[in-house]
């Protein structure tokens, strides 16, 4: 069955936020006195909240002083928003409008928090391809859960056989397994090609663009 709703991650599936979250995260760890974290490391953790990933890198913290690094991410981001708007992946913005013209039904489902992910889709100006933009902040149950999806399918009103989740990272793939939906890796994000094969996913791709053999 050729998919009627496409649910996307946002952070390395249709942003390149990759650099953005390393830098902010790694200024964290400093300005907190924490051991900074190298790149390979932050970056493995992208797909998860801020709150999930301060706690894989640094698994005894405390809730409390997670809860506080995250505050202090957030601040950081804030000051810089004007220059952290992310660049679309190359074959990103004409996908999206050719499955609008297919009339595809898409959808976000993703870890950042709701008002810089609304402020990135906006002023990259894809906001109008997306019927749901659900943040970390719209769900109680964060990836792998399938709760976004769930949310999503019964919102809109389709069935999980009629569903595709994209994402970069193995949390997206198991997301979708969770939720009964098929699921395409997209290796040009924080993950691998092997890691995402590793996940379960049905389809891994190199480009955005190859959705569209899936759809048509």
């Amino acid at each position: 069955m050729k998919p009627r709703i496409i649910i996307f991650d946002f952070d390395g599936t249709l942003g390149d936020t990759r650099q953005n979250i390393v830098m902010t995260l790694q200024a964290t760890m400093r300005e907190r006195g924490l051991e900074v974290r190298s790149e390979s490391e932050c970056a493995q953790t992208i797909g998860l909240t801020l709150l999930d990933s301060f706690r894989a890198m640094y698994p005894t913290m405390s809730h409390d002083e997670a809860e506080a690094c995250v505050s202090h991410y957030r601040a950081i981001f804030y000051r810089s928003i004007e220059e952290s708007i992310p660049q679309l992946f190359e074959g990103v913005r004409p996908t999206l409008e050719r499955l609008s013209e297919l009339g595809v039904v898409m959808t976000i489902a993703s870890s950042r928090s709701s008002p810089s992910l609304l402020l990135f889709i906006r002023s990259m100006g894809i906001e109008h391809h997306f019927s749901l933009v659900l943040g970390s902040d719209s769900v109680e149950k964060h990836k792998p859960h399938p709760e976004a999806v769930i949310q999503s399918l019964e919102k809109l009103g389709f069935s999980p056989s009629e569903a595709l989740v994209v994402g970069d990272m193995p949390v997206d793939i198991l997301m979708a397994r969770n939720a009964s939906t098929r699921s395409v890796g997209v290796s040009y994000g924080n993950a691998t090609r092997e890691e995402l094969e590793a996940a379960g996913a049905d389809y891994v791709i190199d480009n955005l663009s190859e959705l569209l053999r899936i759809v048509e």
